[in-house]
């Protein structure tokens, strides 16, 4: 794959995935329980590009497991959504109900929607915006560009996650493949990652 044909597949993926949140009705849906969704990850950087994901962090006090279900249950109802996942992680540092939706859009296939609900006021309240903000803030054309070659460069069966080719292109100076195949070597974790810009 070229580079602009990166370039137009990031815009493509990016422009369905707005598409993909009205159409389920993902935010009228956790709105209707008193809770509030923001858009986060690679969606919210604008970075999103060949891997179909869509991360999405809710907020509401209490989380009410029985309205959580509610919610998502509104938004599986739509057509296309073929499974949902769900952890209860509110008693673990998380704070929170994990939902992991699959919706397989005729169009551009099958994306994964991640789904955090969390007890406002926990410590992560508002920090994935804020990271988002700050990549938005440092990105410039060329790195942008750099992160969406490389993420599309990326064998499939490889999961590296969207922060890390952020941290490694604008922290770290990569730019090739092998550079972030070798970066991604030594900087594996299976935790939540803090870095931001």
């Amino acid at each position: 794959m070229t580079d602009d044909q990166c370039i137009r597949l990031a815009a493509t993926n990016q422009h369905r995935a707005h598409q993909i949140i009205a159409d389920l009705g993902i935010m009228a849906a956790w709105d209707s329980i008193g809770a509030e969704a923001h858009i986060v990850g690679s969606l919210a950087t604008g970075l999103l590009a060949k891997h179909r994901d869509i991360d999405l962090h809710i907020y509401s006090s209490p989380v009410d497991v029985a309205a959580s279900f509610r919610a998502v249950a509104a938004i599986a109802s739509t057509l296309g959504v073929k499974k949902v996942e769900c952890t209860n992680l509110l008693s673990a540092e998380d704070e929170c109900l994990e939902w992991h939706l699959w919706h397989d859009d005729p169009d551009t296939g099958l994306w994964q929607i991640d789904m955090m609900h969390i007890r406002r006021g926990s410590r992560w309240e508002g920090h994935f915006e804020q990271v988002a903000a700050r990549i938005r803030a440092a990105l410039t054309d060329e790195t942008r560009q750099a992160i969406i070659r490389l993420k599309c460069q990326t064998p499939d069966d490889l999961h590296i996650m969207g922060i890390d080719y952020c941290r490694a292109v604008m922290a770290d100076g990569v730019r090739t493949l092998p550079e972030m195949l070798a970066w991604h070597a030594a900087h594996r974790t299976d935790g939540i990652v803090e870095w931001m810009p």
